[in-house]
């Protein structure tokens, strides 16, 4: 896959901008005064090792995990300073795909497409059909898939489907969990391919929460990596291949660490 201009944070916006973020449960803190930016455009590839809150840090940015301090900005919002109603303009700027999918399973993929629209959107049911169908087929779905439940799917089928409920309302922004996690090396390889294409195609800017080593070479235009409660790194592969840090040294260069060089920028 041919990656885009890299990304020039000087000169590029900020769609995401966390400052000085703790947050815990408990007596146990997980984000210990965490950084993050993430640019206009990019894929930003979030890693870190299980259980150090990756996925607690996509939840407080979308205000699902209550914060202790610190700062998030979305679209150059401060989310402390807006009321209710800029809130919601600003979730709706934003599409979110749940690693294991999260779909309802008492209804149909086209349901579940449409549930953002039925909430963020006044538009006819023929319009509503119309456009859930679209994304459908814009994920590599056929369309009679449209009218089967999640348990009627395989696990690739679950993946597209989610991601066709984040793209429901157009966002500038998508949020994705673990998104090849559980699919086979073709299947998730055809996953980041079709990510990257959306991502191009739709103008997207994607923050994508990964473990997977081929999804950062491959498509990722940077990569943050999470240990000790902070963002340790930040920066294109090659950041990552140089740094001397024991876990991503650990990570990127271990046993299991791809053995090709990474590819060439252009």
């Amino acid at each position: 896959m041919t990656r885009q201009a890299p990304i020039d944070p000087a000169t590029t916006e900020a769609l995401i901008r966390v400052r000085d973020l703790v947050v815990g449960f408990g007596d146990r803190l997980i984000l210990r005064g965490l950084d993050l930016d993430v640019y206009r455009g990019e894929v930003l590839g979030f890693v870190g090792g299980s259980g150090q809150g990756k996925s607690v840090l996509t939840r407080t940015i979308l205000g699902l995990t209550p914060k202790r301090s610190g700062t998030i900005e979305l679209f150059g919002r401060n989310l402390d300073a807006v009321s209710q109603n800029e809130r919601r303009a600003l979730e709706r700027r934003c599409g979110v795909m749940f690693q294991q999918g999260a779909l309802f399973s008492g209804l149909t993929v086209k349901q579940n497409v449409q549930a953002p629209m039925r909430e963020y959107l006044d538009i006819s049911p023929r319009l509503m059909d119309e456009l859930a169908l679209l994304k459908i087929e814009l994920v590599g779905l056929k369309r009679d898939a449209a009218d089967k439940f999640p348990s009627e799917l395989s696990g690739g089928m679950i993946k597209r489907a989610a991601l066709a409920r984040a793209l429901a309302l157009d966002p500038d922004l998508v949020f994705l969990d673990e998104p090849t996690s559980g699919l086979d090396p073709i299947g998730a390889a055809e996953f980041d391919e079709l990510i990257q294409t959306l991502q191009r195609t739709l103008c997207l800017t994607v923050f994508m929460v990964t473990h997977d080593l081929d999804s950062l070479y491959s498509i990722c235009d940077r990569i943050a990596a999470l240990a000790d409660g902070k963002v340790i790194a930040a920066g294109p592969l090659a950041t990552m291949l140089a740094s001397d840090y024991p876990w991503l040294r650990a990570y990127f260069h271990g046993k299991r660490a791809r053995a090709i060089a990474p590819p060439a920028e252009v």
